[in-house]
């Protein structure tokens, strides 16, 4: 609750290996609940300065240039979704997961007391620092709703977790279980998207992917009658039950 008493508006957490990550897999998803009002908050454990920049790194440019360079793409595909960013610089190629870096993460899950959290999913046999990011999410997930565990702030109560579409789905062992319908947010995730120069050639990518997903919307949503849409969508994995009263 708020000081005048109003409900708190719902909370999103997103926890990213990389500075772009969230712009490629969960745009949309920032962009939806933040069109809503709802208060979303990044958290980037890397720049993805190493293993993500390689146009940058071809350019000629120095370490503390390109970490420069994606934090200015990041921090500005973050206000065109209308989400706060939060950097951690913890290093990438590999992103090594220590108990200051867990702490750092209950606290700002404790913060922002998140509803909902989009991270990694468990596999990426092309990139190690996905899973790692995912496992810390997880773990501190856990520690901060352990009342005995020291941090500020309050526990937190249980949020579903949601893995976001890894770059190789097949090869990662990922099922689209959720399909987040993103048309009406479209343009502002592919503004969100061209922010990052540093990965241009994944565009087009992405674009495509959200036509695929969308696609796939339509025909889980009714009848397929065959008719034109133009529908883009986010594909999603559950990690923990989903909690109901009627089945849905």
């Amino acid at each position: 609750m708020t000081q005048s008493g109003a409900p708190a508006p719902r909370s999103t957490l997103v926890i990213t290996a990389h500075a772009g990550d969230f712009v490629w897999r969960a745009g949309g998803a920032v962009a939806l609940a933040a069109s809503r009002g709802e208060k979303v908050t990044l958290a980037c454990l890397t720049f993805g300065e190493r293993g993500e920049s390689a146009k940058a790194w071809r350019e000629g440019r120095s370490l503390e240039e390109i970490k420069a360079l994606r934090r200015d793409e990041a921090e500005r595909a973050a206000a065109t979704l209308g989400a706060e960013i939060r950097f951690f610089d913890a290093g990438d190629y590999p992103l090594v997961a220590t108990a200051e870096l867990t702490d750092r993460l209950v606290e700002v899950y404790r913060a922002v007391q998140p509803d909902v959290v989009l991270t990694h999913p468990a596999q990426d046999p092309y990139n190690g620092d996905h899973p790692a990011a995912h496992r810390m999410a997880l773990e501190a997930r856990i520690l901060a709703q352990a009342i005995g565990y020291p941090g500020e702030g309050e526990i937190i109560g249980a949020p579903p977790v949601f893995c976001f579409e890894p770059h190789q789905p097949e090869m990662s062992g990922f099922k689209p279980e959720v399909l987040l319908d993103i048309t009406e947010v479209w343009e502002t995730k592919r503004e969100a998207m061209e922010c990052l120069g540093a990965q241009q050639h994944l565009w087009d990518y992405y674009t495509d992917l959200a036509v695929r997903r969308g696609v796939q919307l339509r025909r889980n949503a009714g009848p397929n009658l065959g008719l034109a849409h133009k529908t883009m969508a986010e594909a999603y994995m559950r990690l923990y039950p989903q909690i109901a009263k009627e089945l849905a």
